[in-house]
């Protein structure tokens, strides 16, 4: 019999995204993400490992830091590995497959095509004529 997991995080970061590069040069998120619920006046928060690959790892990194706030979507994973005593130990983790940035997620610094200001057009940038379409000014009507 197969089965099917889906898990879907929303919280909070706590700590800026930890992004590397694998032996190949795919990017590699680990995020640690915190979500909370309150019972009465006892709050409970709950810690979560995430882990995005490629596309979605770079944009974790551009785009979040430490308090933002997303919606994660993913797999569990649990990893086994044996600390220096040669004691099993386990990691349960999510697997992230897409992300959903929080209302105020903006990019660390501006994109590079928005910093040429001399000629646009040689640096990669848009122009006016690039746009496929005339800004219509209503009040002219």
């Amino acid at each position: 019999m197969s089965g099917f997991q889906k898990v879907i995080v929303a919280g909070a970061l706590g700590k800026d995204p930890e992004i590397r590069y694998s032996a190949s040069g795919t990017a590699v998120a680990n995020l640690s993400v915190a979500t909370s619920e309150k019972y009465k006046d006892v709050e409970r928060t709950e810690w979560h490992r995430i882990v995005a690959f490629g596309k979605t790892a770079e944009l974790a990194g551009k785009y979040l830091n430490k308090g933002s706030f997303a919606i994660f979507e993913g797999k569990l994973q649990t990893n086994k590995w044996q600390d220096k005593e040669g004691k099993d130990r386990y990691t349960t983790e999510i697997i992230c497959q897409s992300v959903t940035f929080g209302p105020r997620a903006q990019p660390k610094e501006p994109p590079k095509d928005y910093l040429a200001e001399d000629k646009p057009e040689e640096k990669g940038g848009m122009v006016y004529d690039d746009i496929p379409f005339a800004p219509i000014d209503w009040r002219a009507s």
